[in-house]
Order: structure tokens, then C-alpha cells, then sequence
């Protein structure tokens, strides 16, 4: 916990959100059985979505081993989508009882979750009887929640009063694009939903706020050190007397403590704080790392930095330096004929060419986040391998599977071939879809034919790039097939696919997706396998030669700070790479789930390369078209395993 004046909101942070919610899980378990104890009920208020998942999981097996009983627990859900029945896969219902209230022996009579099937004149008097509940029940002890980008808590909206009572209301369309991963599609999230007040939510005797990943740092600065006010509903929690966020190192990243720590006291001055305070007020002053001066430094508060280290001089020239020395036109080492006396050595340089694997969560993130690398690794001779971990086959819109399923029908009758159960299963895919339900699942033939666009589309795309068909490897990790949002939990069996690859390359180079704000969780789940199979075959023999570096792109970028290899793009590689997006046409113009940014993947990615080359410019660094960075895992990066 912090006693730091800029933050209203008392923080914990943790190096996982995986032990955060463990202690969330812990401080639920100490009331209930407190309250057991006392002869009384623990009353919690609950919520869905992706941070409190972990946490049911563990308040699961709490129960599972004798440690825990629900039997005095009643719940209070904070919100449910309207118009919504309970048993609806996207339902706030169906995903509690999926996730803690059938695994556990709370009384069904104790379970209170808004009603999305009360007719909308009836809701006014509905949610004044959720609130006289809430009421009778003694009021809620714990009321646990989450926060999205635009500051909700329950499904308050911006303007949302501080008073506000349960209440149906109206989505605003950022909301419903969030929603759209649950719902295949923006177009079929629900327009209103239910949920209690802030003022319902603040009543609460306690208040524990999770968030977790890069993704919510934005929301976390603003809700923590920022004013309180009806346009971001989170803020009103700093008027709580007993509120905390809990919170991962990445969801935390934006707070002055860790962004900025030399603001609030005395720092240790080693060379990564150094490096950021400096290239922060660079960028902050509008200058070129040389151009800054001791007047720089000591009026933006690094009078201490020039006291530890001595002139802005010296401070300078070895931050630009640090940064100077990212730049590798060479990112798989040069050749011996290549290289030239003063060339900065890389990692095994006395290894060319070198066996590479390009990991790639989705069949597209390879080219979107890091094609023009992939492009320049091809071009100058190594051997380069690309793993595609899952099949992306619910990303794809039900009107490509039929005109594929029409196409096999079509050419069946075109060219006479008599296929029969090949055209039963284009007639099936065409029936399916046809008669399809708004976010009824897909059924298995309908999932290998979207399975087989997003494969045709990723080969072609590794063409482009000059891979050969015989170097791609179609993982399908088991985690990933579900057939829905929702996915399975790692397992041993995915880890292990992931080393019997590693083992049969033994590769030099390593690339991983550290694109952890993808909304989906599918990067961050896939991120892990790598680094745990890499764990297992740290004693390998071919392990020592090996560097793992991630990428990013789809959905954020390193920034100059961090990155420890910045790969420089022509226009002209920046144009390849766009033409093998470009194959991944089932994300096209308009992918199934673009998350908050709305921008094409091909548009998003050229921009974000663009700004890094511009940000390393306007440091004072040679300028480029682009620059993708990367970040070198090294064992110890704060990423969860």
C-alpha cells in the first residue's frame, strides 16, 4: 500500500495478477469465514469479466479443498445486459455460475443477479426492489470490481451521477465495441443493461478495484491521481473510506510512482531510470537528447540525477548512446563478409545463418507486428521459421465461411465432380450459417472451414515475406478451441507442443507477441506457453545460443525507453510488409474483433512503427520510415508465466 499524496485511491501493486487476485481471493475467504464465525452472512457484491476470473478460480478451489463453504455467502451482481436470458452465452448469469456459483455450495436462493429479461416499462420498479434487497440483506460488506477504458465500474457510464441508483440504462458505443469480442460482432451487443448506481456501489462497507494489463494504465492514472468526476465513474471511488485497486505491474505503469518516481523523493539511479527520465524530458522539453541542458534537468525536477552523475553533458551523450546502440539494420547478425571494424557486436554474431522462429498468436499478428523484421531476416539468409499457436477460426465473419462453402458447391457442380460428402459439408456450413442464431456457437465443420481461411490467408502472407511453405507450423494449441471468447486454461499439453517445436528447430532467435493489451487474453495466454516451454529447455544444449525477443504492434508498442532493438524499415520494406497484411483479407477493411482501436490492423501498425521512427528522430537519431522495436526476455521480465 502507498502513502504517495498523488494517488487518491490506496494502491497495491503486484509483479502478477495472478497473486494479485490470489490476495483478493484471500481478504473475500477471511470475511466470509469471520462472518461465519460470528453467526452472520457475508454479503458480497460481485462482478463479471476478465480480472475477477482468477480470482473465482481460487475462491473455487478454496471450497473444492475443504478450506471454505459458501453456505453464509449472499451475492449481489452489479450489472446484466438488457434485453439478455440468463442462460444466453454471453450472459452475466451464465458466466457466474460457469465460473463460481455451480462449483461451490452457496444456497441458489443467495444468488442475486439483475434480471435481463424484465420488460423495460417494469424496470424502474424492478430495480428499486434489487436495491430494497441489497438493503434487507444488511448491506453489501465486499463489493469487488473491475474498470474499463473508459472508467466504468458496474455499467456506469460517463455522466453517470455519483448518486445513482440500480437503474436500466444505455450503452455508449466505445462500450459495445468492447463488448464486441463477447458478442461476435459490435452489431450484436445488447443496447442496455442493467446495473446498480455509483451510488449503490459506493455504499459498499468495502471496495476492492482489480485492473490488470497495459491496457488499463491509462484509466488507472486518471481513476487513482486524477479529479473525481461524473465523466470517468471510477474517480467517484476516491470518496470511499475503505477502497483499494489492486493492481499488476503493467496496469500500474502510468502512475507517477512508477512512471516518473524522481517526482516524489530520492531515486537510485541506475542506468534503466536514467535512461527513461531522460528520454521523458526530451520528449517532454521538445529537444534532442544532446541539445538538453543543466536548466532542463533542474527545472523539471532531475536535480538529483545531475548531482548523481554530473554534467547534462555526460548524461546526455551516454542516454543517446544507450539509445544510438538499439539501432541493427542486422537483426540476425551479419555475415563475416559483412561485417566491419566498429560494428556493435550482437547477440552470437559468430553464428550466421541462424535457425529463427517467429511465434505468432493469431495467423496475421506475424506480419502486422513485426513484417518488415520478418521481410529483413528472410532477405539477408537465415533460416526463418514461423509458428502459427492458434487457428484464429472465431475471427471470421459467417459471410466468408458461406462464400467459401458456396465455392466447394459451386466448383463441385461446375466441373461434375461427384463429392458427396465433401458437398454435404458445403451444404451443412451453408445451412448452419443460414439459420445461425445472434451468438449461437459455431459448429465444428463451420470452425474448421473459418480454421482453413485463416491458414490459406496466413500462407500466403508468409510468402509474401519470402518464407516457404515447408518452414510454417500450424500449432492449434488445445487451449485455444472452445469455439468461443472464452478459453480453456494452459496446459501441459500446450506447453509441451511448444517445446517439441523448440526442440525439433533449436532455434537462435526466439520471437513472441508481448502485446499483452490484446483484449482477448489469447496473446498474453500464448506469450506464456513460450516462455514456460523456454524454461524447460533452458538446459538444452542449443539454449545457450538462444536470444527471445518480443514484439509488438497490434495493439501497442514499445516505448524508446524500453526497447533494446529497433529494426529500421525503408519505404519500400514498409510497403511489402503491408502488401502481406494485406492477404489476411478475412480481417480486412473490417475485422470481427478490433478491439478499441478501430483502425485497420495494416493502418495501426504502420502508424505505430512511424511514430517510433519519429520519436527516435526527434531524440536526435537518424531518421527512418519506420522502426519496429523489440524487447529481449531474459528470464526476468516482469511477465507471467
Amino acid at each position: 500500500m502507498t502513502t504517495n499524496p498523488n494517488e487518491r485511491i490506496a494502491c497495491r501493486i503486484f509483479s502478477r495478477a495472478s497473486d494479485a487476485s490470489v490476495a483478493v481471493a484471500a481478504e473475500i475467504a477471511d470475511l466470509i469465514r469471520s462472518q461465519a464465525a460470528s453467526g452472520k452472512n457475508a454479503v458480497l457484491g460481485l462482478v463479471a469479466g476478465s480480472s475477477p476470473v482468477n480470482v473465482y478460480t481460487e475462491l473455487v478451489r478454496l471450497h473444492q479443498n475443504g478450506e471454505l463453504s459458501f453456505a453464509n455467502v449472499v451475492t449481489f451482481n452489479s450489472d446484466e445486459y438488457h434485453p439478455m436470458q440468463p442462460t444466453e452465452l454471453q450472459s452475466i448469469s451464465r458466466f457466474m455460475h460457469e465460473h463460481l456459483f455451480d462449483h461451490v455450495d452457496i444456497d441458489p436462493a443467495n444468488v442475486h443477479i439483475p434480471d435481463g429479461t424484465v420488460a423495460k416499462e417494469h424496470s424502474p420498479t424492478y430495480c428499486a426492489h434489487y436495491e430494497q434487497l441489497i438493503r434487507d440483506a444488511g448491506g453489501i460488506d465486499l463489493q469487488l470490481l473491475g474498470i474499463n477504458r473508459a472508467g466504468h465500474i458496474g455499467l456506469n457510464e460517463p455522466g453517470s451521477d455519483r448518486g445513482s441508483r440500480t437503474r436500466l440504462i444505455t450503452l455508449d458505443q466505445p462500450t459495445r465495441t468492447d463488448a464486441a469480442s463477447d458478442f461476435f460482432g459490435a452489431e450484436n451487443v445488447p443496447r442496455h443493461a442493467i446495473t446498480m448506481g455509483v451510488g449503490t456501489l459506493l455504499d459498499a462497507r468495502r471496495v476492492l478495484l482489480l485492473a490488470f494489463g497495459e491496457g488499463k494504465a491509462d484509466i488507472v492514472a486518471r481513476t487513482v491521481e486524477g479529479y473525481a468526476g461524473a465523466n470517468v465513474p471510477s474517480t467517484f471511488l476516491q470518496d470511499h473510506p475503505s477502497v483499494e485497486a489492486l493492481l499488476d505491474d503493467a496496469a500500474a505503469s502510468r502512475l507517477t510512482r512508477v512512471q516518473s518516481p524522481w517526482l516524489l523523493g530520492e531515486v537510485a539511479w541506475d542506468d534503466i531510470t536514467t535512461r527513461r527520465a531522460v528520454i521523458d524530458l526530451a520528449e517532454g522539453v521538445g529537444k534532442a537528447i544532446l541539445k538538453l541542458t543543466d536548466a532542463d534537468y533542474n527545472e523539471h525536477g532531475l536535480q538529483d540525477l545531475l548531482a548523481a552523475h554530473g554534467s547534462s553533458y555526460d548524461i546526455n551523450l551516454r542516454v543517446f548512446r544507450n539509445l544510438q546502440s538499439t539501432i541493427i539494420g542486422w537483426p540476425g547478425g551479419k555475415p563475416e563478409h559483412r561485417k566491419r571494424p566498429g560494428d556493435r557486436p550482437g547477440h552470437r554474431d559468430d553464428i550466421f545463418p541462424k535457425r529463427v522462429i517467429v511465434f505468432s498468436p493469431h495467423p496475421d499478428d506475424d506480419v502486422i507486428s513485426m513484417g518488415g523484421t520478418l521481410i529483413r531476416l528472410v532477405d539477408q539468409g537465415h533460416d526463418v521459421h514461423i509458428a502459427y499457436q492458434t487457428s484464429g477460426n472465431i475471427a471470421v465473419f459467417d459471410e466468408d465461411a458461406l462464400r467459401f462453402a458456396e465455392f466447394v458447391e459451386d466448383f463441385c457442380t461446375e466441373f461434375g465432380i461427384q463429392a458427396g460428402g465433401l458437398e454435404a459439408i458445403a451444404h451443412h456450413v451453408d445451412e448452419f450459417l443460414r439459420n445461425k442464431k445472434s451468438g449461437q456457437l459455431d459448429s465444428e465443420e463451420v470452425l474448421r472451414i473459418k480454421g482453413l481461411i485463416r491458414r490459406g490467408e496466413a500462407r500466403q502472407g508468409a510468402r509474401c515475406c519470402g518464407v516457404p511453405d515447408a518452414n510454417l507450423h500450424y500449432l492449434d494449441l488445445p487451449f485455444y478451441q472452445t469455439g468461443r471468447i472464452t478459453k480453456r486454461p494452459l496446459s501441459d499439453e500446450d506447453v509441451g507442443i511448444t517445446v517439441d517445436l523448440l526442440r525439433q528447430i533449436e532455434p537462435h532467435q526466439i520471437y513472441a507477441a508481448g502485446d499483452l493489451s490484446d483484449p482477448h487474453g489469447t496473446h498474453r495466454t500464448c506469450l506464456s506457453a513460450i516462455l514456460q516451454a523456454c524454461v524447460i529447455c533452458q538446459n538444452d544444449p542449443w539454449y545457450e545460443a538462444c536470444a527471445v525477443w518480443m514484439y509488438r504492434g497490434a495493439w501497442q508498442e514499445w516505448a524508446p525507453h524500453q526497447i533494446e532493438m529497433a529494426v529500421p524499415l525503408s519505404p519500400q520494406e514498409v510497403a511489402r510488409k503491408r502488401v502481406a497484411i494485406f492477404k489476411h483479407e478475412s480481417q480486412k477493411d473490417r475485422a470481427l474483433f478490433p478491439g478499441s482501436d478501430l483502425r485497420e490492423f495494416w493502418q495501426r501498425a504502420e502508424a505505430r512503427n512511424a511514430d517510433t521512427a519519429r520519436r527516435y528522430d526527434e531524440l536526435g537519431l537518424a531518421e527512418y520510415a519506420a522502426i519496429e522495436g523489440f524487447v529481449r526476455w531474459d528470464g526476468s521480465t516482469g511477465i507471467e508465466l
